[in-house]
């Protein structure tokens, strides 16, 4: 892995960040129109093309948590895993100042498109949340990218799908980041924090878990 990797993961995280937080904010711009479909849309459709770009660079993981779920499976070694991270919270982080330099008459109470807790959602059940949705984002990962007896070509539409569907159901209860650079980025530029941990916790968790299933489950038992 060289310089290329890191820039990959920095662009990849950046459009992600840009693109999935720039509806929400685009959204409140244009009076609702996109409403949560077309918040799902576009986060799913840019990641579909992000992983397209970036997976045959850095494998596309654009996400801190998916490249720990990588870690933990030893698919990237440790100080390349690191880097990854912090080149994809780099690229969350300019993405969330440029939204702040453009959209500049948004409610203030948007954050900047960072996610946040819906009504009745506690600290513990907004963890609880993002742990399913990125277990199934995770999951469906290793499912099309990793395992070498998956269809040809269709990772990054799967991978974007999920994050769509996760975002249809999950949007209105936690904000359905299952990323914590898609956090990181709007948070930063806003300083808005509260429950900030919810979004590294969960992701983590559910990524740790589904790589485990996926890698020391399904992949094993074939391989007996």
């Amino acid at each position: 892995m060289g310089i290329k990797d890191y820039i990959a993961e920095l662009i990849a995280t950046f459009a992600l960040v840009f693109i999935g937080a720039g509806s929400i904010l685009a959204n409140e711009v244009t009076n609702g129109q996109l409403g949560i479909v077309g918040i799902a849309f576009a986060h799913g459709l840019v990641l579909m093309s992000m992983v397209y770009a970036t997976g045959h660079i850095s494998g596309g993981h654009v996400n801190p948590a998916v490249t720990i779920g990588m870690l933990i499976t030893k698919k990237i070694k440790a100080i390349e895993g690191a880097l990854y991270i912090i080149f994809q919270l780099i690229g969350a982080a300019i993405a969330g100042f440029l939204l702040s330099a453009i959209f500049t008459g948004v409610d203030k109470s948007l954050y900047l498109g960072a996610p946040l807790l819906g009504e009745g959602i506690s600290f513990g059940l907004g963890i609880l949340i993002e742990i399913i949705l990125t277990f199934f984002l995770v999951f469906t990962i290793f499912g099309v990218a990793v395992d070498k007896k998956a269809p040809q070509g269709v990772y990054g539409l799967a991978i974007g799908l999920v994050l769509t569907f996760d975002i249809l159901v999950g949007g209105a209860l936690t904000g359905a980041a299952m990323n914590p650079a898609r956090a990181f980025g709007p948070a930063l530029a806003s300083g808005y924090w509260i429950n900030h941990l919810v979004y590294w916790i969960g992701p983590i968790v559910g990524a740790i878990i589904a790589a485990l299933v996926y890698n020391g489950i399904i992949l094993k038992r074939r391989t007996i």
